[in-house]
């Protein structure tokens, strides 16, 4: 995994990465080995790194915060990193259902962009004939919670999408390994788990969900982040009824 933030602070300080070997007195290949493996330099050259870059070492190198072998587990289920939604590529949901062998689990409101943009009701019926549990909670339409986020988000079509979606899944709803719910708890995150593999797509207090961040997380032993939103999943679940 590349070292991004020791890469831009680089860039924004105007230094090659033969500029910076020379000012540490060290070879271009092992500032090479620090941007493109992530390799951490021992704690005297962490100090003049930030010094000559004017940042400080644990925005260079955040694993330096990672104080117990469960939170660097944890560090590194982290992926990638959206600021938004629509600019996680199309690619990588695809990528990540194609790949998914054992189970689908989604937790939204709406989720429209599934259906109307990833041909997520195929997809469905694909994975389900291959003995892929597939478990769905859409946000109950009438409940105080959707029309809570409705106008919260200013978003007034919103219980018409959550209905709306779980029409285009409807005809997926008798086949094997499928089960959709409905449930009307608060939406804290918006959940695609594929196997291990995990979207999470924050939200906040007036905003849409697509204009909020998406987090892609890898299950990782040792790691917490993925079995936490994986539990908070489940605790949804029990809640849900039968669509």
């Amino acid at each position: 995994m590349t070292n991004e933030r020791l890469r831009g602070a680089m860039a924004a300080a105007n230094l090659t990465k033969h500029a910076l070997a020379e000012r540490l007195d060290v070879s271009t290949k092992t500032v090479e080995r620090w941007i493109t493996q992530d390799r951490c330099p021992h704690p005297s050259l962490r100090l003049e790194v930030s010094r000559v870059l004017g940042r400080d070492e644990t925005y260079l190198w955040p694993q330096l915060l990672a104080g117990s072998r469960s939170a660097a587990a944890s560090l590194s289920e982290l992926v990638q990193i959206w600021p938004t939604r629509p600019e996680v590529p199309h690619e990588v949901w695809r990528t990540v259902m194609r790949q998914a062998g054992e189970e689908i689990d989604v937790l939204v409101y709406a989720g429209g962009f599934l259906v109307e943009s990833l041909d997520f009701a195929n997809v469905i019926r694909i994975k389900a004939n291959a003995g892929v549990r597939i478990r769905i909670l859409l946000g109950e339409s009438d409940s105080p919670e959707v029309l809570a986020r409705s106008r919260e988000e200013g978003l007034p079509s919103l219980p018409q999408r959550c209905l709306s979606t779980l029409e285009y899944l409807r005809e997926t709803m008798d086949l094997p390994m499928v089960d959709i719910r409905t449930h009307r708890t608060p939406l804290y995150n918006s959940i695609y788990r594929f196997d291990d593999s995990m979207l999470v797509n924050t939200h906040s207090f007036g905003a849409y969900a697509a204009k909020s961040p998406v987090q892609h997380l890898q299950n990782v032993p040792g790691g917490r982040l993925f079995s936490y939103y994986r539990d908070s999943f489940e605790a949804v679940w029990r809640t849900g009824r039968p669509a």
